[in-house]
């Protein structure tokens, strides 16, 4: 079963993050993009409620459909994790809704993608509407000792979903929380 394993960091400072990551010989994959991920599920709100995933997502022209697992517990977020390519993203989504499931919550970030030759994981810078990321996504011992060459340790992992860290920022902020975006 496909497993996606990864953490969160938060970042203070996208200029000197992008130099560090030049630095440790991490390269650009993909370019910046905005993307647009929308979150699905039944009226009853069935998948949340077991910690499930169902997400349309759209980076530049490319639509993402993503199914994830409930999350098993450690230091690092762990799940299952399925997707496939599409041409339509407005198709994807008419799909879901004839079996029940329609947006629930939407969410935006520009997102630039980083590898180092020879190595099993990688590295996304996300700049959202509530503070900048980094997400490390690869085996448990590259995560830890990527993060670690990036000078943070386990106190600064972050294994929330964008959507918990938006709610939690609702509630900082006093803000009605209903789509994470720029505008």
């Amino acid at each position: 079963m496909p497993q996606e394993n990864e953490i969160k960091l938060a970042l203070q400072d996208l200029r000197r993050t992008r130099q560090s990551l030049r630095t440790l010989g991490f390269r650009i994959q993909h370019a910046r993009v905005f993307e647009l991920n929308i979150a699905l599920d039944d009226e009853r709100g069935s998948l949340r409620t077991r910690g499930l995933l169902l997400r349309v997502r759209t980076a530049g022209k490319k639509v993402t459909c993503t199914y994830k697992g409930p999350e098993t517990a450690g230091v690092h977020k762990s799940r299952e994790e399925r997707e496939f390519h599409a041409d339509d993203a407005s198709a994807c989504l008419a799909v879901f809704e004839g079996l029940g499931f329609t947006p629930t919550f939407s969410y935006e970030k520009y997102r630039t993608e980083f590898a180092r030759d020879g190595e099993p994981g990688i590295v996304t810078v996300d700049e959202t509407p509530i503070g900048n990321f980094m997400e490390l996504e690869g085996p448990a011992r590259w995560l830890d000792r990527t993060a670690k060459e990036l000078g943070y340790s386990r106190t600064d992992y972050i294994t929330t979903s964008y959507g918990r860290l938006y709610e939690q920022w609702c509630e900082e902020y006093d803000a009605d929380p209903t789509a994470m975006r720029f505008d």
